[in-house]
């Protein structure tokens, strides 16, 4: 089992930023591909982005409405993952989730077995 517990949502105005914190426990962490996705009111859950890690080495993907804008990063030493969310916009409001995945690559919600709570995220125009 892992346990995921996401942290750092809130209201913000358009054009300013925020950083996500999901921190993990249970099973290694460093063996799972850890995602964030998002949900926004009416909308299917889709994804934002993910990173992997193999050895020394990481590798990110994201969904093309974010790239260029939010980062995401690990930290093994610490067990949590981060996504650091610059220039938001109103149509990044959702519901922000943390999500583990034993597979080394995959952007589809099937694909991760744990999930977090969820973190509110409001950007307002």
């Amino acid at each position: 089992q892992v346990q995921l517990v996401e942290s750092g949502g809130g209201l913000v105005q358009a054009g300013g930023s925020l950083r996500l914190s999901c921190a993990a426990s249970g099973r290694t962490f460093n063996n799972y591909r850890m995602g964030w996705f998002r949900q926004a009111p009416g909308k299917e859950r889709e994804f934002v982005a993910a990173i992997s890690w193999s050895w020394t080495v990481s590798s990110t993907d994201y969904a093309e409405s974010v790239k260029g804008r939010f980062t995401i990063s690990r930290d093994n030493a610490k067990n949590t993952v981060y996504l650091q969310m610059n220039s938001l916009k109103p149509e990044d409001t959702a519901v922000y989730y943390c999500a583990a995945s034993p597979l080394r690559d995959g952007v589809k919600s099937a694909t991760y077995n744990y999930w977090g709570q969820g973190t509110q995220v409001t950007v307002s125009s």
